[in-house]
């Protein structure tokens, strides 16, 4: 039971390393080649790989076909490398393991096509992007990324990442359908927990309850002021003396993602943009240049290049505002004031969370933090960020940590102070005080089996054939059709 369990949390998991990582080629940020003596080792690896026993090298041949798609047995070599370079143990993989993975995901990746799921483009776009800018920072040029990927040119090389990303990113958004209609009853719950045998049940460790105050620098109204007369100016340069657009948002936009190919964003209604940029996107002609206008990031402005239908493409110039020492002093002052007040017990911490905390998201609860993975109070101190864990690991409960500093996605500092409300020492699974986590772990079991039972049908009705060695494996799932 607790090994079904494990292997869930691998299936079921859209970042999954195993599922969704690695495909023909595939490249992740993660994946980047830090240094080059590690690219050597890694290339030298593959070579090692790819020979045959006289020490010539071997055809690269057909693996599998699923469906629309192909597994080579490069692929699977590939898969094995990147293992390695993740750090992964790869002492009882085998090819034939690597094989199965590479097959559920081109499973899923088929039928998502025949469901007729729909993937943004400018999503993969944008992770192209990351992943290029990663990849370049971590081996020091561009040139250098594309001669160890033996591309010759960036647009080859993103040619190859898009289809990539895209097979990948059907593949999860495939098992999320699969899974997003599974529900669990408290009866199935408590019929989960029972099944497992009491020296089977789970231990889950050191758990607390943690709340915050945060206290954000204002921004002066001169500086926003500021952003907009210049983007204004900008604004009329291109529509009065015919500027490039592009050439600015290179120069000058602050926007990581979109700067370096001249602010660019492909996007439709539907795509996870704040409201205020989409309504900017959808309300232009092609050719017009929007006003500046606000979002939570800073200052736009906004032009399209091509309306397609339900998409656009756009570019964007973005300008973010900064906080003064002055600003920043006010801050920190008030935070300061408000923690002598919790500690001289003038205030509880709870009500002044309610008073001046500038975090909307916590601040009627209480400034309690919701844990995002299990949606309750609690988190396991083995598993938060090394950063919330080093601000709570020695803090009494009810007691509240000095003043910390922090930022926000723009990079501006702002304050906080923390307290734990709650600890849980590490116990064996109980139904009533961990029903949440039980609940969690019973739902993953039912969408394990909701996945096996897609997985076996697809199988029997996809086009399917295993080549050579491959057929001599022994799969979990049906491949060979026996």
């Amino acid at each position: 039971m607790l090994l079904k369990m494990t292997n869930l949390r691998s299936i079921i998991n859209s970042a999954a390393l195993l599922i969704f990582m690695f495909t023909a080629g595939a490249i992740n940020a993660q994946e980047v080649i830090v240094t080059d003596s590690t690219a050597i080792d890694i290339e030298s690896e593959i070579q090692a790989k790819t020979e045959n026993k006289s020490g010539r090298f071997k055809v690269d041949g057909v693996a599998a076909v699923v469906g629309d798609f192909v597994v080579l047995e490069s692929d699977i070599d590939k898969m094995y490398i990147e293992l390695q370079s993740q750090g992964v143990s790869t002492q009882d993989v085998t090819n034939c393991n690597l094989a199965g993975r590479l097959m559920e995901n081109k499973l899923y990746a088929h039928h998502a096509i025949q469901d007729s799921i729909i993937v943004s483009d400018s999503e993969i776009n944008a992770n192209i992007d990351q992943q290029l800018a990663y990849m370049t920072q971590q081996v020091g040029s561009l040139e250098k990324v594309l001669e160890f990927y033996k591309k010759e040119t960036e647009a080859e090389f993103r040619a190859e990442l898009f289809e990539i990303n895209k097979q990948n990113r059907l593949a999860s958004e495939m098992q999320r359908k699969i899974v997003e209609a599974v529900e669990i009853t408290p009866e199935e719950v408590r019929a989960f927990f029972t099944s497992i045998p009491e020296e089977e049940r789970p231990v889950f460790g050191d758990e607390v309850e943690i709340a915050q105050i945060v206290v954000k620098p204002e921004i002066p109204q001169e500086e926003r002021q500021k952003l907009i007369d210049r983007l204004s100016e900008m604004r009329a340069d291109v529509l009065e003396n015919g500027a490039s657009f592009a050439t600015k948002a290179v120069l000058y936009s602050q926007d990581p993602g979109s700067r370096s190919s001249g602010g660019k964003i492909t996007l439709t209604r539907q795509d996870p943009f704040v409201k205020e940029f989409k309504d900017a996107a959808f309300s232009l002609q092609e050719g017009e240049v929007s006003k500046p206008f606000q979002t939570e990031f800073g200052y736009h402005i906004l032009t399209v290049d091509k309306i397609r239908g339900q998409q656009v493409d756009v570019r964007h110039i973005l300008l973010i505002p900064d906080v003064t020492e002055a600003t920043k002093q006010k801050a920190f002052d008030k935070v300061q004031n408000v923690r002598e007040r919790i500690n001289n017990n003038e205030i509880s911490f709870s009500d002044a969370a309610r008073e001046v905390s500038d975090e909307k998201e916590t601040r009627e609860g209480g400034g309690k933090l919701i844990n995002p993975t299990t949606g309750d109070t609690r988190f396991e101190l083995t598993k938060i960020d090394p950063l919330l864990y080093e601000q709570v690991v020695n803090l009494e409960k009810g007691k509240v940590s000095n003043i910390l500093t922090d930022q926000d996605n723009t990079g501006r500092p702002f304050y906080k102070i923390i307290t734990v409300t709650n600890r849980y020492p590490e116990h064996k699974a109980n139904y009533a005080q961990d029903y949440n986590k039980i609940k969690e772990l019973a739902l993953r079991d039912k969408q394990l089996k909701a996945i096996e039972k897609w997985q076996k049908e697809k199988i029997g009705e996809t086009y399917i054939k295993v080549n050579g060695e491959y057929r001599d494996c022994e799969y979990s799932s049906n491949w060979l059709k026996k």
